[in-house]
């Protein structure tokens, strides 16, 4: 198994009952993913994202909510 960094980036209380808790993963082989954590009782739901599917599904989400979504940030 490869060894990895988890940073907490928020977590937050959702409609009925839910618990979202955002993580960046970093792992040691370069590779990082943001780490979606949904907690509904005692059910949970784990997803890791790659940084193109982030950009979308905020994109998305800041549509949704009538924002403007921020410009994807450029890799260096």
């Amino acid at each position: 198994m490869i060894a990895s960094t988890e940073t907490r980036l928020d977590r937050f209380d959702a409609p009925y009952g839910r618990v979202v808790t955002l993580e960046d993963v970093a792992y040691e082989n370069g590779t990082r993913v943001l780490r979606v954590h949904i907690r509904e009782g005692r059910r949970f739901t784990v997803m890791d994202i790659d940084e193109n599917t982030a950009t979308r599904w905020g994109a998305v989400m800041c549509k949704w909510a009538g924002k403007t979504p921020p410009a994807p940030v450029e890799k260096a």
